[in-house]
C-alpha cells in the first residue's frame, strides 16, 4: 500500500481548449506569389483548479503576412489536467513549466499542423521547444513572481 505523502504525478486529460483560424484577406491574398512571412508565438499558462488538481495550457499563433496583410493567424490552446501532489513547494513551478508543458506540447503541434492544413494551406510544423530554457529565462526576466504562478513565454 502506498504511503499517502508519496508524490503524485498523474496526467488527467489532454486536451484542445479552443482553436481558431481568420483568413481576412481571402481570396485575393490566395492569389499573390510572394511567400509569407510566419511569426509563431507561444505561451504558457498554469493555475489550480482543484486541490491537487491543475491546468496547463500552452498556446500558440501562427500569424502569416505578404507584405503588411495577413495571409492567415491561427491560435491553438492545448491543456492538460494534472494530479500533483505532495511535491515540495519550491519544485512546482519546474513540474507546471517545464514537464507538464512538455507533455502537452506534442499535441499542440498536431492540433496546428491540422488546422493550417484544413484551412488549405502548407502545415506549419512548430519546432522542438526547451521547456526547461524557457522557464529559467522567464524566472530570470521576473524574480518576483513567485514559483508556480501563471508563465507566459511571447
Amino acid at each position: 500500500m502506498a504511503d499517502t505523502q508519496d508524490p503524485v504525478f498523474h496526467i488527467q486529460r489532454v486536451y484542445l481548449k479552443e482553436a481558431s483560424l481568420e483568413q481576412p484577406n481571402s481570396p485575393a491574398i490566395l492569389l499573390e506569389q510572394q511567400q509569407p512571412t510566419v511569426d509563431i508565438q507561444l505561451g504558457i499558462e498554469a493555475g489550480q483548479v482543484a486541490d491537487g488538481v491543475y491546468e496547463v495550457c500552452v498556446t500558440a499563433t501562427v500569424t502569416t503576412k505578404i507584405t503588411d496583410r495577413t495571409v492567415f493567424l491561427a491560435e491553438c490552446k492545448q491543456g492538460g489536467i494534472f494530479e500533483i501532489r505532495n511535491i515540495p513547494e519550491d519544485q512546482m513551478g519546474a513540474i507546471m513549466g517545464i514537464a507538464c508543458p512538455q507533455i502537452v506540447y506534442p499535441y499542440l503541434r498536431a492540433s496546428v499542423a491540422d488546422l493550417i492544413t484544413r484551412a488549405g494551406f502548407p502545415p506549419v510544423h512548430l519546432s522542438e521547444i526547451n521547456f526547461q530554457a524557457m522557464f529559467e529565462q522567464q524566472q530570470a526576466q521576473d524574480t518576483q513572481k513567485p514559483l508556480g504562478s501563471i508563465i507566459t513565454q511571447a
